[in-house]
């Protein structure tokens, strides 16, 4: 019964998530009436256990979100994610339409461009694309997430996304842990993402499937002078070394938390390797918005800098908080009975004498319970990560092993109909579930593939 009042609860998230009401004001609802029907009390459930974790998540993750939002609306602002995007899609041509999408997001999102600012960006000149090269539209936004939400997002080592940021807050690792695991899953993640919609584009062409009949959001790309793609380039290239830099040249003095952790602060890092990822970060996003502004400050006329932050930090704030509900959902289903039964068995799994098993089917489960793959593999690892890292020390695997593996992990059943990008994606391009969600599906179920190869990998060749 206690596991049925959570299925429940899931699927009620999930209805309400479809159906276009906000997370944030039903998550804390459904996990309450969740943790009352199983017997703990009302309010200390909302107040001390699902605000409590999700100011938690707020406080360790809000400057990313916030500066990644305000790095995006400039590169947006400026015209230079589109110069990128336009560049890489007008180079390959309608002939590889499909190639030159996935390219162009994956560029954008390792560069640092928030995963939202890039389906704006791409979406204009992927869609004029697929229109010339007659490719069904229904295809386009399972291609974007190819590039963008697969690999770059949580595979390739050194990734500015917060999926790939999460593990080293809990672990104590560098978000380039696991290089030669990172770029073999992306590797192979993009062949069979590639080589799945050559294949759905040929089962097209077959049937006479061509773009079709679309008037929603169907404006051609601006004819607007772009700046050099050259150029536009170069605050991605400033995030990723000054990134790289802040993470594995500059040697960061301990005592610089000491100030701090003498205050006693309830929510102050107890170690700086806990917080340096995320402080490279900030400095190196930080840096990209100074470069872009620099670069592009001519195209920023009537308040464009002032509606970038504006936008950027309002964004975010909804990014964030929607992400933080997800979170607090989560913990609070997490300390129920019935939670801590299906965790049992999770936990218990072993195959090998590692933990990669059990990493891999709890991070995907409480992904797929939030929706989330932020907010799932941050939860995973709050409740799980000190036995993980205990387990590995016994089998002496390094934590980055560990890093790598739930990272990847992270970006498996995420991407259920409920998740926020998947629905501002569909949004964006003028589609439905109904058209697109099979294919965005099918790069879900490559994505979980990658996790049952990366077990195999690892357990064969015993490196990441």
């Amino acid at each position: 019964m206690d596991v049925l009042v959570i299925i429940l609860s899931l699927v009620l998230l999930i209805y309400f998530a479809y159906r276009g009401y906000s997370v944030i004001f039903f998550a804390p609802i459904l996990a309450v009436l969740a943790a009352v029907s199983q017997g703990l009390p009302l309010m200390p459930t909302y107040t001390e256990l699902f605000m409590v974790k999700a100011v938690i998540y707020v406080k360790n993750f809000f400057p990313i979100f916030m500066l990644g939002a305000i790095f995006g609306k400039i590169m947006e602002e400026t015209g230079m994610a589109k110069s990128i995007a336009k560049a890489v899609i007008g180079s390959l041509g309608p002939k590889h339409a499909v190639l030159s999408t996935a390219l162009s997001a994956a560029i954008l999102t390792y560069g640092g461009v928030s995963m939202f600012v890039v389906v704006f960006a791409i979406y204009p000149f992927a869609a004029a694309l697929f229109r010339e090269a007659d490719i069904p539209k229904k295809l386009l936004p399972s291609a974007i997430v190819l590039g963008a939400f697969t690999f770059t997002m949580d595979s390739l080592p050194g990734s500015p996304q917060i999926q790939n940021i999460i593990p080293s807050n809990f672990l104590g690792t560098s978000i380039y842990s696991g290089p030669i695991l990172g770029v073999f899953i992306s590797i192979v993640m993009m062949a069979c993402g590639m080589t799945y919609l050559t294949w759905r584009v040929r089962q097209a062409k077959l049937a006479g499937e061509g773009y079709g009949q679309h008037t929603l959001n169907e404006k051609p790309p601006s004819d607007d002078p772009l700046p050099a793609w050259q150029v536009s380039i170069l605050p991605l290239l400033v995030v990723l070394v000054v990134n790289y830099i802040g993470n594995n040249l500059v040697t960061w003095n301990p005592e610089v938390l000491a100030p701090i952790a003498a205050m006693k602060l309830p929510l102050a890092a107890a170690s700086i390797k806990s917080v340096i990822s995320t402080w490279s970060l900030i400095i190196a996003v930080s840096c990209g918005i100074a470069t872009a502004c620099a670069i592009g400050f001519k195209r920023m006329t009537n308040g464009g800098f002032r509606n970038a932050v504006s936008l950027g930090a309002v964004g975010s704030l909804l990014a964030i908080m929607t992400v933080a509900s997800e979170v607090g959902y989560g913990n609070v289903i997490a300390s129920l009975p019935g939670f801590k039964a299906i965790a049992g068995s999770m936990l218990g799994l072993h195959i090998g004498d590692n933990p990669l098993a059990s990493m891999a089917v709890t991070i995907n489960a409480i992904c797929g319970i939030t929706g989330s793959a932020s907010g799932g593999v941050s939860i995973a690892l709050d409740l799980f990560s000190k036995h993980w890292l205990e387990w590995a020390a016994a089998s002496n695997m390094d934590p980055g092993i560990l890093h790598r593996f739930a990272s990847i992990a992270s970006g498996g059943f995420d991407t259920g109909p409920h998740n926020g990008a998947i629905i501002t994606l569909l949004a964006v391009c003028g589609l439905t579930h109904r058209q697109s969600y099979p294919d965005i599906f099918a790069m879900t179920c490559l994505k979980v593939a990658m996790v049952v190869i990366s077990f195999v990998f690892i357990s064969v060749l015993g490196v990441a």
